[in-house]
């Protein structure tokens, strides 16, 4: 996928993009591909779908909130704090930055080589609205409104790490038996399975890449 079809894509779904966000996304394609020479963050043979693969996947978080829960859609472009647990290169806390202009996003990773890729890419974009942070989630002060994450372990491993650090919601992106994975993180937390909401990637993206890939929503 080329950033012309991302363009097209992204756009049917998200009409109201300006031309600087359009213009931050294109922007990602050289950064991405410059850094990653440097410093791999992103596989050699996965560079070439950076839109597919990771800006589109980290947008599908900002899909199902304007479809299923625009409050919180609403309460992002109003600005709010988040934080993105595991960033590796940027994902999906870049694209999401780009995506909601007025939330804080707080971007952290235990791998410094990543954090240096996120960090000059945020800066190249001019993201004032993202800081990057080289440490564990569980070693930062405070609370965030949301917490996002993409596929950086299995929920049970991954909630007592940000436990008690939010205040509105988590949104993790998934693939696999995600039946089986919440089942076992209500089991081991506590949570009630009311709180967690599954929502299939495919119902905007109709991609074979994306078949079997979620949205977990834990309130």
């Amino acid at each position: 996928m080329d950033f012309k079809e991302f363009r097209k894509v992204v756009l049917e779904e998200f009409p109201g993009l300006d031309e600087g966000q359009l213009a931050a996304f294109e922007a990602m394609e050289a950064l991405y591909a410059d850094w990653n020479s440097k410093i791999n963050v992103i596989s050699r043979k996965d560079i070439g779908e950076l839109y597919r693969h990771h800006v589109l996947h980290s947008l599908c978080i900002a899909s199902y909130l304007q479809r299923e829960r625009p409050d919180m859609h609403q309460a992002l472009a109003d600005g709010r704090t988040v934080l993105d647990v595991g960033t590796g290169g940027g994902f999906p806390g870049i694209p999401l930055a780009v995506m909601y202009p007025a939330s804080s996003f707080t971007l952290c990773d235990s791998v410094g080589k990543k954090i240096i890729v996120a960090s000059a890419v945020a800066e190249a974009l001019g993201l004032g609205n993202v800081e990057t942070v080289h440490a564990r989630a569980e070693s930062l002060p405070g609370s965030f409104d949301y917490v996002v994450s993409r596929a950086v372990t299995s929920l049970d491993n991954f909630y007592p790490w940000v436990k008690g650090r939010y205040r509105e919601a988590i949104f993790y992106l998934r693939g696999g038996d995600v039946a089986m994975e919440t089942a076992q993180l209500a089991q081991s937390s506590g949570l009630d399975m009311g709180h967690m909401h599954p929502w299939p990637v495919d119902r905007w993206l109709e991609d074979e890449y994306f078949a079997g890939k979620y949205v977990i929503h834990i309130g």
